[in-house]
């Protein structure tokens, strides 16, 4: 039998011979309690199935939680950032009756400084909590690090930050993802084909989900034994159609014999409008995300595999775990893989990211 709200912390405080305050104290997940005498509060609680109404008491305390997101803007050149969000708005519509209130700030995902003034604006904001889009390795570093210092839990999506303490990271596993698209490349070409990899960014270097999926690409065919080709390209600075169909007329036109192109990032619609238009069509092409543009390529037999890993469910469970870590402290998972989504024109207008 649960026992009663009221009296629960007095029969809590009695047990473990410690006063009401500290009770409280680590009801509260606040500092000044060692390890032993939490660990003794806490199996009381267990026992007599203590459960405070949390959501209640932060209904009375009418102190505001703000939490803060920090993702790319949707750009241009790709509306992949649309989708996380629209994750972060449904998780807000949930709680903001809990007073939580989230603070949206967005950077350039092609300028490195809009990602440190924003992340400057933040912190002076004093937050409780941030979801970020960790893009740029070392900002991203630096930016943690200082949460770090102030206590701030955060919550990374999309890309992880290896070597970081966070509170979770939420998103695909990179290099399984490369791995997946190599076996599926792998059904396409046989022994000998020439196989052109291909990463369309700004800041090739800053970008490590695009080296970790490339990664995990070549790890499969290594593992298999199977002697395919594998060359690479680069495009950057510049990512706009026309630099992305200049630099593919010279790879192509070296490396005649491409049987299939593998794309690591959303702008995989650029590669196959290129396709399209110089009558390329029957090079398999393999690219990343569920966008209109890379949609209408798809049906058209032109793209024949989209990866997928649900950029909105990202957004809306990174706020979630803010949420039950700071509210309902709860446990949070450290890592949580979203699944390898495999998207045909045969099966694209079932799919919701």
């Amino acid at each position: 039998m649960k026992t009663n709200i009221q009296t629960g912390v007095k029969e809590i405080a009695r047990r473990a011979n410690v006063s009401i305050g500290t009770v409280d104290r680590v009801l509260h997940n606040r500092t000044g309690v060692s390890n032993t005498t939490k660990n003794k509060i806490l199996a009381i609680m267990k026992d007599l199935d203590y459960q405070p109404n949390i959501l209640a008491r932060r209904l009375a305390s009418k102190k505001v939680l703000r939490f803060a997101s920090l993702i790319p803007a949707v750009s241009k050149e790709t509306e992949f950032w649309d989708a996380p969000i629209k994750g972060i708005e449904m998780a807000e519509a949930e709680i903001k009756q809990f007073g939580i209130v989230i603070d949206k700030y967005f950077y350039d995902q092609n300028d490195k400084q809009s990602f440190v003034n924003q992340t400057k604006n933040i912190l002076k904001a004093e937050v409780d909590g941030i979801l970020v889009a960790p893009i740029f390795i070392e900002e991203s570093l630096a930016f943690a690090k200082l949460c770090n210092l102030k206590k701030i839990p955060q919550v990374f999506i999309n890309s992880d930050i290896p070597n970081e303490s966070r509170l979770s990271y939420i998103g695909p596993d990179l290099f399984q993802s490369g791995h997946l698209s190599a076996h599926m490349v792998n059904y396409l070409v046989k022994e000998g084909d020439k196989i052109l990899i291909v990463n369309i960014s700004k800041e090739i270097d800053s970008y490590h989900h695009l080296s970790r999926k490339e990664e995990g690409f070549r790890a499969y065919f290594k593992a298999h034994e199977k002697q395919v080709r594998i060359v690479k390209t680069d495009i950057t600075p510049d990512t706009d159609y026309l630099s992305v169909a200049k630099r593919l007329t010279e790879v192509l036109s070296e490396h005649t014999d491409v049987k299939a192109i593998f794309v690591t990032n959303s702008r995989v619609f650029s590669v196959a409008q290129f396709l399209e238009k110089t009558n390329q069509e029957h090079v398999f092409l393999v690219g990343y995300d569920f966008l209109p543009q890379s949609i209408e390529h798809l049906k058209k037999g032109v793209i024949d595999f989209l990866i997928c890993q649900k950029p909105q469910e990202q957004g809306y469970k990174g706020i979630m775990a803010l949420y039950q870590n700071l509210v309902l402290n709860g446990e949070i998972e450290p890592t949580y893989y979203m699944p390898i989504d495999i998207i045909t024109k045969e099966n694209y207008k079932s799919y919701r990211n």
